[in-house]
């Protein structure tokens, strides 16, 4: 990647120009959705370092809050850590209103986000007023769930992602998050990377996952609420047993306050995350792909191919020198 420049502000949002060379960078997006930052300890400005500064790449997801501090005598560094943009939202939680089973929202899909988001950040997020062109009506929030999971569930029901970038704009001292859906991009077709592209690629094919997940819900003893899922053999779930014997991998999904609809919403998206999978892991230099974007990995070796969204972005910088790893999960 070409020399990347990171600012850093006051808790404020003012510009105090950019991190100090020397620093090491590591940024998660779409796992922990954290960051660290490690300087030097004779580097150490509390005006520019300190608790609620921020940092950011310009027109990037790359940034955050400083919300911890460790020094290390030994070493002579400090550690800056906090969540990034992304991760600050999965600290959010939605709630229906008072007297209501759900919060019920319709309009165009940024619109929805707008409602979301309100002034839960105050004016550091801003919504895109633009219009997706798809219009939602009644489209009921999850009870207590995170910002980020409500977001992202009307995203996946209409193939749009979460664009997040840190906005300068001009005549003002201070920028802003903008938050923004837009709609999955497919580079597979054009794309395919694998040994003989020189990407950095390592492609796992994972075939000891949970088969079959026994899930139990709200109750006592006998009258417990039981229900069993299985793996089929196109990897989709469902209720009829296909993996028997040394074959059968299973595991208890335990949801004490579910009802019989909530414990098997609940227990479909636990054993999707724990059947078989691909993963295919890419550090390329040529693309800046976002979550969501959709991409393919081959390995020559073991003959295995991932064409799967971008789940995971790490970014790191050391020495002035960025780089970005992709991660991608199948389950196919």
């Amino acid at each position: 990647m070409d020399p990347v420049k990171i600012i850093v502000t006051k808790p404020t949002g003012e510009e105090q120009g950019n991190l100090t060379d020397s620093a090491k960078v590591d940024v998660d997006i779409g796992d922990k959705c954290d960051f660290e930052i490690e300087i030097d300890s004779s580097e150490w400005n509390e005006e520019r370092y300190g608790y609620g500064c921020r940092f950011f790449v310009p027109d990037t997801e790359y940034g955050g809050i400083i919300k911890g501090i460790k020094s290390a005598s030994k070493t002579e560094k400090l550690t800056l850590s906090g969540y990034t943009w992304r991760g600050m939202l999965i600290y959010k939680i939605v709630e229906p209103p008072a007297g209501q089973d759900h919060l019920i929202l319709s309009g165009d899909i940024n619109e929805i986000i707008t409602q979301l988001v309100g002034e839960s950040f105050g004016s550091l997020f801003v919504v895109t007023s633009s219009k997706t062109g798809i219009e939602v009506s009644n489209w009921k929030v999850d009870r207590y769930v995170t910002l980020y999971d409500a977001i992202q569930k009307i995203l996946d029901q209409y193939d749009y992602r979460l664009d997040i970038k840190y906005i300068q704009p001009s005549g003002l001292d201070y920028g802003y998050v903008k938050l923004e859906a837009v709609p999955i991009k497919d580079y597979s077709e054009e794309l395919e990377y694998s040994q003989e592209s020189k990407a950095d690629i390592t492609v796992e094919d994972y075939r000891a996952g949970v088969n079959h997940l026994v899930c139990v819900g709200e109750g006592e003893n006998q009258d417990r609420t039981v229900l069993h899922l299985y793996v089929q053999e196109d990897g989709n779930i469902g209720k009829n047993q296909y993996y028997y014997g040394a074959d059968e991998i299973a595991a208890v999904y335990d949801y004490s306050s579910a009802d019989r609809e909530k414990l098997e919403e609940g227990g479909i998206k636990r054993l999707q995350e724990l059947q078989n999978h691909k993963k295919c892991d890419i550090n390329i230099e040529d693309i800046d792909l976002e979550l969501g974007d959709i991409v393919a990995g081959y390995d020559e070796i073991t003959d295995t191919e991932v064409k799967k969204p971008i789940i995971q972005k790490i970014f790191k910088v050391e020495k002035g020198e960025a780089t970005v790893d992709y991660k991608m999960k199948g389950d196919d």
